[in-house]
């Protein structure tokens, strides 16, 4: 007998997807995926056709603060799932149904670590305390919702996206013996991105690669000098499918976040087979990076620390080609049908 297992997750994000259709593909599991809206307004991610499995619900959103809050019809009936899984927490249609039809239903929720945002974040969380499971993504989050939450069960379940293009795609032809730095993200101050131009621009040699949507970087390049312009080159923002090219090209990936949930673009650096520095903020440094092994952790907004490992990194050779194969051989563990084979263990133990 299958587990009837639905997901209540907010738009199609590709590494989302990857996991689901993994996760569809077990015989021990009839999968429904429903999604609160096909894609976010800013969405950098080409819209593709859904799976069998996939739904969008009908709705919309409106603007609190910052966010968007989602308001859907037509919800699935949880009488018709042994589980219901879900991946929205800051919506009307998740406390609705946290709050109404799932309080007598299994459910499980998945997400990151949540922070803490006052009186009112705390009571828009606390029906997590009624379910049967949380799955965290990163042992960061793990920690901090059993914490939080002590009495469901608690599994530590990142995202796992296909790493097969990263896997197989030889490196580029060097122009130059510099090494190349990665950076993969939105150009904001979030990111770190105003540290990493800092640092980078303490080096006399080496090259920079900026992928990702320009936001704020006209503003954050506006003080780095001239010479030092002159060895970074800005990509833009790229499809899913460009990345592993663009991976290829360097020797070095760097991500100096203030603050990242997960970060998929590390699992992205594994299966390109380099050396990952990371600040500590970022929670797939955590589970993704061992440091001395296949990279190394700074302290958040550590101009100093992340110097130190950018110079580390750009003076010693030999060190870039022992982590980098450290972290191809630990790519092989982050693959979705592994991210499933975690889904289908912790489902089981919540329904059994």
């Amino acid at each position: 007998m299958k587990w009837r297992v639905a997901f209540v997750s907010v738009v199609p994000s590709p590494y989302q997807r990857d996991l689901f259709a993994a996760l569809a593909e077990r015989p021990e599991v009839a999968l429904s995926v429903f999604y609160l809206e096909a894609s976010s307004p800013d969405s950098p991610w080409p819209e593709k056709p859904l799976a069998a499995f996939e739904k969008i619900l009908p709705g919309f959103w409106f603007p609190v603060g910052g966010a968007r809050v989602h308001l859907n019809r037509a919800l699935p009936d949880p009488r018709e799932f042994d589980l219901v899984v879900l991946n929205t927490l800051m919506s009307v249609t998740a406390q609705r149904m946290m709050r109404g039809a799932l309080r007598k239903r299994r459910w499980m929720f998945w997400g990151e670590r949540l922070g803490d945002r006052g009186s009112w974040h705390r009571k828009i969380c606390a029906p997590l305390n009624q379910a049967a499971g949380i799955a965290a993504i990163g042992s960061q989050a793990q920690t901090d919702y059993r914490q939080r939450f002590p009495k469901p069960r608690t599994f530590n379940i990142p995202y796992h996206c296909a790493l097969d293009r990263f896997l197989e795609q030889p490196r580029a032809p060097r122009s130059s013996d510099e090494v190349v730095f990665l950076m993969c993200g939105q150009m904001i101050a979030r990111k770190g991105v105003d540290l990493l131009l800092n640092a980078f621009s303490r080096l006399d040699h080496g090259r920079l690669l900026l992928v990702g949507r320009e936001a704020e970087l006209p503003l954050l390049m506006r003080d780095v000098p001239e010479h030092v312009r002159a060895r970074i080159e800005y990509a833009g923002f790229q499809p899913p499918e460009a990345l592993p090219a663009l991976f290829a090209r360097a020797d070095v990936f760097v991500l100096p976040s203030r603050y990242d949930g997960w970060g998929v673009v590390v699992n992205q650096a594994l299966g390109a087979g380099l050396p990952i520095l990371c600040s500590d903020a970022v929670g797939a440094a955590h589970d993704l990076v061992e440091e001395g092994v296949n990279g190394e952790l700074f302290a958040s907004g550590d101009l100093d620390g992340l110097t130190a490992a950018l110079r580390k990194m750009s003076e010693d050779p030999e060190l870039i080609v022992r982590w980098g194969a450290a972290s191809r051989r630990r790519a092989e563990k982050w693959s979705p049908e592994a991210g499933a084979a975690k889904w289908i263990s912790a489902i089981s133990e919540v329904l059994e």
